[in-house]
């Protein structure tokens, strides 16, 4: 393996590089027939070769002069240069002379190649190493520089001049998706996209990217898999992109964050994504987009199985028509009758629960316990079921927990095994994941046959004032809509879909928050448990105003979010032809996306990125109360605090840094539910029982599938509480250390 020094950092060549591209690019090809899902490749392979620092620091340091590593579209220097060269040895491709006749004048309209572009990077690779200028790939290598129109000037300037094949690249391209009306949304994404894909792949690959107009974005390729050869092939043919990445994905994209930035290609094998760390971009893509542009793409083939046209994978189309139904379910009067009827019921079982448990001295895994409780609650309000997981264990209970594996499995698996013919009746886990979704659909039929047997239409203001003591669910206000055309199979989907979406969040959200809490500073802990106790002074029910004052509850519980967002990732595809902003990437004129790309927004890149946060890595609940601004990302606005509205500080308030519930049009809607949820049983927690570890905080581990969950369980020995324990001005003391005002605010904003 050759390698170079670059800018004090180190450019990996993979040996057989040009073969292994190739090789990659024709795999790409048969397997993208197959699966029909598009890839997009459009910068060379680098090992960890560019500097992790990409950005500049604005907001509490001077900015950086770290040079930056840019696309080769904004480094070239804007000059045409026309220039007779006498040609005798003076032209050449590495330490090769191009051949030319004596005497011959060769005209040259060419652009200079900065050194510090990821083409001279890779150049560089071969140039640093002569010993590697042998073989094959060192011809192939001569041959692209030769296609792709570079030659190098006697004094070692590199020039990019017009190739012989540019009248393959300098076309306009063609896509199935320009053929529709201007009022018509972006058809789904089809064969002869995947083609032109490919094709694209497979010139950009070979130097044609900037004529293109492809942005050099670097492409991270894991090159060696550690695992066993026995792992390896169960991770292929399950799909498993976990297995061949060696561990969680996030923390993968998170290593390659470091490494290449606010955006980057990633590889396994035929398969390839664009990596998306950087809030402008998000925020392009998520809210400034259209819904038809930026669909779910993979994500809603690999879950239409379960959750059908459901909210999360639905196609546009079918997704406003449920969001228009389902939107109005989630009045202010809904969310306030489910604290009574719901949220408190579920959460005294829990406490009754715990409260044996202390007196006989067990140990809880409270991981899952809040799983129980989380499912329980969301039975009753979507679908007024009684799940009665916190106390009692049955089929159906245990039927949800492996649909729920399986969901998860599957949104991290790339290739649909479960589409294998008679999948369902020879892999084994398929055949059980077919059973329990009978089981489930089977009550989800009777429940829904029960509702519309009981139907009694009205408006949605008649509807959100009727009290429905017997039947206060989600599923009730939909099948008494008036105006609403029902089928059990929009309802059984729409069901399905927030049993599975809303019981995984906010487990997850109270696994970690109340392990953060027990982990960090006791100040903090002593703050959060003076003020849930002092608001609700000695009473065993909670009410939504009681929530709205316990302001450091809400923000420990989405600080938990920032650190461990559910999901890691977003998916999308996009549709259409686009073009990203640069935002904190130097990429002068954005990156091009070409109908068809698979799209990895990192939230956890996002969340704790040193970029937008400070002190990313440290969980700091005050953090929500303090202004940050970095004028190194351009076009992004910052957190503040004041743009908050509702019960957490959302994707509006920082600017689409922090997504704990995605961002535009397909935001996720029951997110105030879930966090009133959330806070609701926390304040209950918090208000009886003290919690400490079993053993130290680093044997809790972390793994992942649609969210984050703990590798070993959530251990703890719970006690009662012993009434509110004493503050020191923790909370204002991380304020003024800062040289602000207690409140979080600067002292000039601060009014006498």
């Amino acid at each position: 393996m050759g390698q170079a020094s670059l800018k004090g950092s180190t450019c990996q060549m993979p040996s057989c590089w040009w073969s292994k591209t190739i090789t990659i690019a024709l795999i790409s090809l048969s397997f993208n027939i197959f699966a029909m899902n598009p890839t997009i490749t459009v910068a060379f392979q680098t090992g960890s070769g560019l500097p992790s620092n990409r950005y500049m620091h604005v907001s509490s340091s001077p900015p950086s002069t770290t040079k930056r590593f840019v696309s080769e579209l904004e480094k070239t220097t804007e000059r045409n240069i026309v220039k007779e060269l006498h040609t005798r040895g003076k032209v050449t491709v590495g330490k090769n002379a191009i051949p030319c006749p004596a005497n011959h004048i060769l005209t040259i309209d060419a652009k200079t190649l900065d050194p510090s572009t990821y083409e001279a990077a890779l150049i560089n690779t071969w140039e640093g190493n002569p010993s590697v200028q042998k073989g094959f790939d060192w011809e192939v290598e001569k041959l692209r520089r030769n296609f792709a129109g570079l030659v190098q000037l006697e004094d070692g300037t590199w020039m990019r001049r017009p190739s012989v094949f540019d009248f393959l690249v300098s076309k306009g391209h063609f896509s199935t998706a320009n053929v529709r009306r201007l009022d018509e949304p972006p058809k789904p994404v089809n064969f002869a996209d995947v083609m032109i894909l490919v094709a694209t792949n497979f010139l950009a690959n070979v130097g044609f990217g900037p004529a293109l107009g492809m942005a050099a974005v670097p492409n991270a390729v894991i090159q060696k898999y550690e695992g066993s050869f026995f792992t390896f092939i169960k991770g292929v043919l399950g799909g498993d992109l976990q297995a061949l990445a060696g561990g969680p994905l996030f923390l993968l994209l998170a290593k390659y964050y470091q490494d290449y930035g606010p955006i980057f290609n990633l590889s396994f094998g035929p398969k390839s994504f664009l990596v998306v760390n950087d809030p402008v971009m998000a925020r392009h893509i998520l809210r400034e987009s259209s819904p038809e542009q930026y669909c779910k793409g993979m994500l809603a083939e690999i879950l239409e199985p379960i959750m059908g046209q459901g909210l999360i994978p639905a196609e546009p189309a079918t997704w406003k028509v449920r969001r228009r139904a389902v939107a109005p379910s989630f009045h202010k009067r809904w969310l306030n009758r489910m604290i009574v009827d719901v949220f408190m019921i579920c959460g005294n079982r829990l406490i009754n629960d715990l409260e044996k448990k202390s007196e006989d001295g067990m140990i809880v895994d409270m991981e899952e316990r809040f799983g129980s409780v989380a499912l329980d609650i969301i039975g009753k309000s979507v679908f007024n079921f009684d799940f009665s997981s916190t106390t009692t264990e049955s089929p159906v209970i245990k039927a949800v927990y492996r649909v729920l594996q399986e969901a998860e499995h599957r949104s991290t698996s790339f290739i649909p095994y479960w589409n294998l013919p008679y999948a369902n009746k020879w892999m084994g886990g398929q055949v059980e994941f077919r059973r329990d979704m009978t089981l489930l659909d089977d009550i989800l039929a009777d429940l829904i046959n029960q509702a519309v047997e009981s139907r009694s239409e009205a408006s949605v203001e008649e509807l959100e004032l009727r009290d429905n003591d017997d039947d206060p669910s989600l599923l009730r206000f939909l099948v008494d809509m008036r105006g609403e055309e029902l089928t059990s199979t929009a309802l059984r989907d729409d069901l399905m879909t927030m049993l599975i979406a809303g019981h995984e969040t906010t487990a997850a959200m109270l696994t970690w928050t109340l392990f953060e809490l027990s982990k960090g500073d006791p100040g903090l802990l002593c703050e959060v448990q003076h003020e849930v106790r002092t608001v609700l002074k000695g009473k065993d029910t909670v009410d939504y105003e009681d929530i709205v004052s316990m302001e450091k509850l809400r923000f420990s519980l989405i600080e938990s979010l920032r650190l461990y967002p559910e999901p890691p990732i977003l998916i999308r595809r996009a549709r259409t032809a686009d073009n990203l902003p640069a935002g904190g990437s130097g990429l002068k004129d954005g990156v091009k996306i070409l109908r068809g790309t698979d799209i990895f927004i990192s939230t956890w890149n996002l969340h704790r990125s040193p970029e937008l946060w400070e002190d990313p890595e440290t969980f700091d609940p005050t953090r929500w109360e303090r202004k940050f601004t970095n004028m190194g990302v351009k076009n992004w606005n910052g957190f503040d605090p004041d743009k908050t509205t509702g019960l957490y500080p959302n994707e509006i308030a920082t600017d689409f840094a922090f997504l704990p519930f995605g961002g535009g049009k397909r935001k996720c809607i029951g997110d105030q539910f879930a966090v009133l949820e959330a806070a609701v049983t926390m304040a209950m927690l918090l208000n009886k029982f003290e919690f400490s570890f079993i053993g130290s905080p680093d044997d809790v581990g972390m793994q992942t599938g649609a969210t984050i969950h703990t590798m070993n369980g959530l251990n703890m020995v719970v006690k009662k509480s012993i009434g509110i324990p004493h503050v020191d001005g923790w909370w204002e003391q991380q304020h003024l250390k800062r040289g602000l005002h207690r409140s979080g605010r600067r002292n000039a904003e601060i009014t006498v």
